[in-house]
């Protein structure tokens, strides 16, 4: 096998290779490739090793000698499964990683929403609890989540982690039908179509693939039929959300609060709706739910055997 890693610094440097380098024989590795970059480094490779680059069409027919793309992540938009499909190219991802990490991020996020832990931080750090004139501040509107009802968009592994978690504080569980999914009941717990779905829970938190049929899934009439104090959480895909929709519904106070890890663009090198500082109960964090180290390990040993199973 000869192989080639296209931007293994997206998998950081404090993880171990070994792994994959054992089982590919050896490992060429780029920290990075820009696309003008890409098809000078596959060339002569069968087994490509890839985490955002993007890999198409002309990619495959320049390359016929390329036979495996081992994706280190679980979405594929990056590559063009169709062309690779008719150069007879198998495309692997990994899953089953991240079930740890991502639902911790999204309890994160979902209580640091609820307590409105960054505003009260604020308001210390501005010195407005020195100057109150009893012991405490109260300011800020804070929601038990206990016997609250969450919605779960997406009950595979990372939805069915979040489940887990959410049931230990006490909450409700529903979950809701992707378009095209039935109604029906998963676990114990009901799943039903997104428009009874929204106007039920106080948390709507996404776990779901980005395709054209979830792409702007949640968008201004969805949010108006949310509770006022509702709060949306998306660990999953930027495009989920029309974020234009969202940055609207919190400013007009249409919904309570979001928090979210992904955006459509990443890095948001052009800016983005949800970046703007006006915003109210709104948390943006990296697209780092993902990225404790365990779990990127984790994702080297996975690719690692999906490698071996194709010899």
């Amino acid at each position: 096998m000869k192989a080639v890693f296209l931007d293994a610094d997206t998998l950081g440097n404090d993880v171990d290779l070994t792994p994959i380098e054992t089982v590919t024989g050896g490992l060429v590795k780029h920290e990075r490739t820009a696309p003008e970059q890409v098809l000078e480094r596959i060339r002569g490779f069968d087994t490509v090793v890839v985490n955002k680059v993007v890999l198409n069409r002309e990619h495959f027919e320049a390359c016929p000698e390329l036979k495996t793309i081992a994706v280190v992540a679980t979405g594929l938009n990056n590559i063009d499964q169709a062309a690779a499909k008719d150069h007879g190219i198998r495309v692997m991802n990994v899953t089953h990683y991240g079930r740890s990490t991502v639902a911790q991020h999204t309890m994160a996020l979902m209580l640091a929403l609820a307590t409105r832990l960054l505003d009260y931080n604020r308001d210390v750090r501005a010195g407005r609890w020195g100057r109150s004139s009893m012991f405490c501040l109260m300011d800020h509107p804070i929601m038990e989540l206990e016997g609250r009802t969450l919605g779960i968009v997406g009950y595979g592994d990372l939805g069915q982690g979040v489940a887990e978690r959410a049931r230990a504080f006490g909450m409700k569980i529903l979950l809701g039908a992707r378009p095209g999914q039935e109604r029906g009941e998963v676990d114990g717990y009901p799943r039903i179509p997104l428009d009874e779905l929204l106007p039920q829970v106080d948390v709507l938190s996404l776990h779901c693939l980005l395709t054209d049929d979830t792409r702007n899934m949640i968008g201004a009439r969805e949010l108006a039929t949310m509770k006022r104090e509702a709060l949306l959480i998306n660990t999953s895909r930027g495009g989920l959300v029309d974020e234009q929709a969202l940055a609207d519904a919190l400013r007009a106070g249409t919904i309570g609060g979001a928090g979210f890890d992904v955006l459509t663009e990443e890095p948001p090198r052009h800016g983005n709706p949800l970046l703007a500082d006006d915003i109210p109960n709104l948390i943006v964090t990296p697209h780092s739910a993902w990225a404790s180290r365990e779990a990127r390990q984790r994702i080297v040993g996975i690719t690692a055997h999906n490698l071996e199973s194709v010899g």
